[in-house]
């Protein structure tokens, strides 16, 4: 029996991503050691039969906190918001559990041990975003030249979510996380925090986004045990692109030492011409090499 799994959900539209996400985990031999499980929101039958092939098991995501049907209405890919929190209800029998968004997928297998090491003892495994190279963290308008109107992505979700100004406080400067990857064991407290802050900012927030703000409650309000992870651990490319080491084949970070990117987070999209890069493959746009050359490349996982 395999003790640790790797999980992500997709709908039919990015059946696509999700399954190069699983390609790129079992390119590794160390997978075969790992469980990997999906939750469908929406897949075809044909989709499932492809995965079926390649992964342990595949379950239905639910509404696991109850929300107003208007806000979801033909937005089965929004049970992401929300499943993602309740991981042991649906594959009850593994000891760690690492979610990966499926717009995402492994180039180093080095991060996946990384992330099942960092929840050892309850803890939570998970990556700010953060880093060098980051040149906004928060947002703010000034008025008068003195006064700041507070814009930052926490800050705003918090507010509307009718969490109280005390807490909202709290997390507006607090670096982000980011919860498209993260580890958490079986028994961890953590998933009772974040179920318990997911149900107070589904209330009155938006139901995007609700997820990632309840976690951030849980961990720098309800100081939930964290192991935070470097930044290569989940490389969110629309915040700052890689660069890419020709002699060795892979992405990497773009600054001194250039630590080989882990995870590719392809969150928000890479757009060129009006088109997403995770809607359309053959996009590709310029990046630099390690050795200051500028190449057209795809950030999509291939084989």
């Amino acid at each position: 029996m395999k003790k640790n799994v790797i999980v992500s959900l997709a709908d039919a539209n990015y059946f696509p991503l999700l399954n190069e996400l699983v390609d790129s985990i079992k390119s590794f031999n160390e997978s075969k050691n790992v469980a990997i499980c999906i939750l469908d929101a929406g897949l075809t039958d044909d989709q499932k039969e492809i995965l079926l092939k390649k992964v342990d098991e595949i379950k239905s995501a639910e509404w696991d906190i109850e929300v107003p049907g208007y806000k979801v209405k033909g937005k089965e890919w929004l049970k992401s918001q929300v499943s993602r929190a309740f991981l042991p209800k649906y594959f009850p029998d593994y000891e760690k559990y690492l979610w990966i968004d499926c717009d995402a997928w492994v180039n180093d297998w080095e991060c996946i041990e990384l992330y099942f090491k960092a929840c050892d003892n309850g803890k939570l495994g998970i990556t700010q975003t953060i880093g060098p190279g980051y040149k906004i963290t928060s947002r703010v308008n000034w008025l008068f030249g003195k006064l700041a109107i507070i814009k930052s992505q926490n800050f705003k979700h918090a507010v509307k979510s009718n969490i109280g100004y005390e807490k909202a406080r709290k997390l507006a400067f607090a670096p982000h996380i980011n919860i498209g990857v993260f580890s958490l064991e079986n028994n961890s407290p953590g998933w009772a925090s974040w179920q318990k802050n997911l149900s107070q900012t589904l209330k009155a927030g938006n139901i995007f986004g609700s997820e990632g703000l309840a976690i951030n409650m849980s961990v720098y309000i309800d100081d939930l045990e964290t192991e935070f992870l470097p930044l290569n651990c989940n490389w969110i490319t629309s915040n700052l692109l890689p660069k890419y080491d020709q002699d060795n084949d892979t992405f990497v970070e773009p600054f001194l030492p250039n630590y080989k990117i882990g995870i590719m987070h392809l969150a928000a999209g890479i757009w060129k011409d009006g088109k997403d890069m995770r809607i359309d493959k053959s996009i590709k746009i310029e990046i630099k090499t390690l050795k200051d050359k500028k190449i057209l490349k795809s950030l999509r996982y291939s084989n």
